[in-house]
């Protein structure tokens, strides 16, 4: 069986970096993916894909990136559930992350498929 997905996306939001009571780092983000097509306006829409990232991948994402990076990001689909207050069963999917590049730059705020273009 094969289990692997490969993103490339920009962060929603800054990622917040917390760790577990073991000493784990872990940050959940959210990649804003586009789509390849467009709908009926005319317009690209975007899947919004939960990852979650951890360990010492998780601290460099938390320092290095920021709402709109540009991130690749490979690693598995997990589906979990839990029971909500209400008492209903709640099932998550999400990616958890094996392997992120940053593609794009903190400091300049450029990144690199637009400085290709820019050439």
């Amino acid at each position: 069986m094969i289990n692997q997905v490969t993103l490339v996306g920009r962060l929603t939001k800054d990622p917040e970096l917390r760790y577990t009571p073991e000493g784990h780092a872990v940050s959940n983000v959210t990649l804003a993916v586009n789509r390849h097509y467009r709908n009926a306006e005319g317009e690209f829409d975007a899947d919004f894909v939960n990852c979650t990232i951890w360990k010492k991948t998780a601290e460099n994402t938390a320092q290095y990136c920021h709402k709109g990076s540009l991130m690749g990001v490979t690693g598995r689909i997990h589906t979990r559930h839990y029971q909500a207050q209400d008492g209903k069963r709640v099932y998550v999917t999400e990616v958890i992350a094996e392997q992120v590049t940053f593609l794009s730059s903190k400091r300049q705020g450029i990144d690199r498929f637009s400085e290709a273009v820019l050439k």
